[in-house]
């Protein structure tokens, strides 16, 4: 099983991400804030991070390490991330990629327009600037969960 844990070293995160050529010019301690690693806490294998916008959250800066790659670092990433939003009452995630459309479509996102884009989702630096027009574009709708009670 992965350990996957909340608040990587900020270190981590920026080594991660340059590592693997995402962007990290925008991250502020608030964005930092949503963000899981993945591995060892002191050096993580692999991050992800979620800016949340009341029902719908931007899953950005998904890396793992080139040495853990194929071993679950990113699938127990994304549920993190994912249980995590649910909790914040988030409903959809969205997401740019331009490399990992089919990682993403096998854990249940689908590619959509970005003319359809929330617009807390379009005024964020990732979808408006930093990734570049041509990215995949997804979005994973997350379940409600229903409480009942029997009496």
């Amino acid at each position: 099983m992965m350990n996957v844990f909340p608040h990587p070293p900020v270190s981590a995160v920026t080594r991660i991400l340059g590592e693997a050529g995402l962007p990290c010019s925008d991250l502020t301690p608030a964005h930092l804030e949503h963000f899981f690693g993945c591995g060892s806490t002191v050096a993580p294998d692999g991050i992800v991070g979620l800016e949340l916008y009341e029902s719908v959250a931007l899953l950005r800066s998904l890396a793992v390490s080139s040495k853990c790659r194929g071993r679950g670092c990113g699938t127990a990433l994304v549920a993190q991330a994912e249980l995590f939003a649910r909790s914040q009452g988030v409903r959809e995630i969205y997401l740019l990629t331009t490399t990992a459309q089919r990682f993403f479509e096998r854990l249940g996102y689908a590619r959509v327009l970005r003319d359809g884009a929330p617009a807390a989702i379009q005024r964020t630096q990732e979808f408006s600037s930093l990734c570049p027009s041509e990215s995949a574009f997804m979005v994973k709708r997350l379940l409600v969960q229903e409480v009942t009670c029997s009496t």
